[in-house]
């Protein structure tokens, strides 16, 4: 049996761009993509801690570095910039693979700069 698990999380990003002349999706800064393991395209969820928004959208890479987060296309009306949001990416694991599984979690301050433990 397959069951679907939290993969990764970047807790509290700060939204740093809004643009709704975009396609669609989020930009999240590569640095922080690599430290969840996370792949550009890959379906994401995102809670809006500001108004309570909740939406699925899919990744791509932004400067690594830039600590930028933007929502992009129809997204962009979920949020402003300035809020906090939380990124959740699920996966399908088997069971058996499950006995040691921790989700990979990285907490970002204000300026989504991650915060090493």
């Amino acid at each position: 049996m397959l069951r679907c698990m939290l993969k990764a999380k970047i807790h509290m990003a700060t939204v740093t761009e809004s643009n709704l002349e975009y396609e669609g999706s989020i930009t999240i800064a590569e640095d922080i993509l690599k430290e969840t393991g996370i792949l550009p395209y890959e379906l994401v969820m995102v809670s809006n801690m500001n108004n309570g928004e909740r939406f699925e959208t899919y990744v791509i890479p932004g400067e690594a570095g830039s600590g930028n987060i933007c929502l992009n296309g129809p997204t962009a009306r979920k949020g402003v910039v300035g809020d906090r949001v939380i990124i959740f990416c699920y996966g399908y694991f088997e069971e058996s693979a499950l006995t040691d599984f921790s989700p990979r979690i990285v907490r970002l301050d204000s300026n989504n700069t991650i915060i090493r433990p």
